[in-house]
């Protein structure tokens, strides 16, 4: 069983005077200066009589305090009031509260007046903020004699208001953080609703069309997230599609993907190579971008009729190409990022898409997912599992999201993890 951290002296006027210079913090003369001066510098002991407080308070405890030593916690009895001569404590409901709640008690201040009067529970956790010396007045002590002594009733009084005024102010400055944070929170939701209305969210994605099979999730590692992904038909037989991974999470992370979205639509309806397509929206994200984000992205032309699929990526992971049972990565060089530097050129590749074959687009939040260990997800286990699944393109989405979250054990991932498979059905 762990020794007790506080150390007890008896109340001695003479030897508290000869360790006024001893104990005192090194270049702090204020603390060294109160102990030598008479008691009556103490809030508590005000224009009263020396003499008899000292007499009253002879075989009284002074304890020593580490620095995070409780002094009385919630739910205890107590028997005592305690008076700061020395150092900082502090006042909180309980362990889990944070610090800027904590009612802090000065030297000259009480604490346990309440529960040392009243024979109630303590109802507050009392911790030393730096090394402290109390002064430990026992219930029969405090209460028969000492608050008998003229002046003594009155100054426990404003001591005990003093802390109550405090203790009001940090109450209301909490309750103005919790305002700004529920309100905060509210913020956050509305955007999260935005951000989700902007991706096209029907599974599938075309579900009156035969010929195309689309399908697509996201999920956000916090309330609003960077990834993105779309699907579209720029004429009756051409489908765009794109994935993408914003740098960064949070706020600024989906007010640049929101920029991305909107750039990357109005091209698409003009330009119909990939590789020209990231060329401009590039250079158009690269113009103020003075907080230096940027965004991976895989984009392609489907032509529905044909299955030709050009396709070309920007520091995006390259995509998966499921064909007659076999998942492999396609090959081609990532470009480089996109938002970063101008003028960049990117390269387009150019693949035939049979019918029944599937195209897969992902975020790194899928191959970088780890488990309980550490061990990310990775390429390997993304084909293999993607190689098990022919069916839909939604079939396909599901499996993978649940291979995920079982390698994670069921855990919150750490990054935004997005999936798009275009699958040409066989007819």
């Amino acid at each position: 069983m762990p020794s007790d951290p506080i150390r007890r002296t008896p109340f001695q006027r003479s030897a508290t005077d000869r360790r006024a210079h001893s104990d005192a913090v090194p270049g702090c003369r204020r603390g060294a200066e109160r102990r030598s001066r008479p008691l009556t510098w103490l809030a508590l002991f005000r224009d009263a009589d020396a003499q008899r407080i000292e007499e009253a308070l002879a075989g009284c405890e002074v304890l020593a305090l580490p620095a995070g030593t409780a002094l009385l916690r919630p739910g205890e009895a107590n028997d005592a009031v305690y008076l700061l001569l020395s150092g900082r404590l502090g006042a909180v409901l309980d362990s889990s509260t944070p610090l800027s709640s904590t009612v802090e008690v000065l030297p000259g201040e009480t604490v346990g007046e309440l529960s040392a009067g009243d024979g109630q529970p303590v109802s507050a956790l009392v911790l030393a903020l730096s090394d402290a010396r109390v002064l430990r007045l026992p219930r029969e002590l405090f209460w028969q004699r000492l608050s008998t002594l003229p002046g003594i009733a009155r100054n426990l009084l404003s001591v005990v208001a003093v802390r109550m005024r405090r203790s009001n102010e940090v109450m209301l400055s909490s309750q103005r953080r919790q305002l700004d944070l529920e309100y905060l929170q509210q913020e956050l939701e509305v955007a999260r609703q935005l951000q989700a209305s902007m991706l096209p969210h029907r599974q599938p994605l075309f579900p009156e069309r035969t010929d195309i099979d689309v399908a697509a999730r996201i999920a956000s590692a916090s309330a609003v997230g960077g990834d993105l992904y779309d699907a579209f038909l720029v004429d009756p037989h051409t489908l765009f599609f794109c994935v993408g991974d914003v740098s960064g999470h949070g706020i600024p992370a989906a007010l640049f993907m929101a920029r991305v979205v909107g750039l990357v639509r109005i091209t698409a309806m003009g330009v119909r190579a990939p590789d020209q397509l990231l060329r401009q929206v590039n250079d158009q994200l690269c113009e103020g971008n003075e907080v230096n984000m940027f965004v991976t992205l895989l984009c392609g032309f489907l032509d529905t009729a044909s299955g030709r699929l050009s396709y070309a990526t920007g520091g995006h992971p390259p995509p998966v190409l499921l064909q007659q049972g076999r998942a492999r990565l396609l090959p081609m060089p990532r470009g480089a990022l996109v938002g970063v530097f101008e003028q960049v050129v990117f390269e387009a590749a150019d693949i035939m898409l049979a019918e029944g074959d599937t195209l897969l687009g992902y975020t790194d939040g899928l191959t970088e997912a780890p488990d309980i260990a550490g061990e990310e997800f990775g390429d390997d286990r993304l084909l293999a599992h993607s190689a098990r699944h022919s069916g839909d393109a939604g079939t396909l989405i599901v499996a993978l999201r649940d291979a995920v979250s079982a390698h994670a054990g069921g855990r919150p991932l750490p990054d935004d993890l997005t999936l798009l498979a275009v699958r040409r059905p066989p007819r």
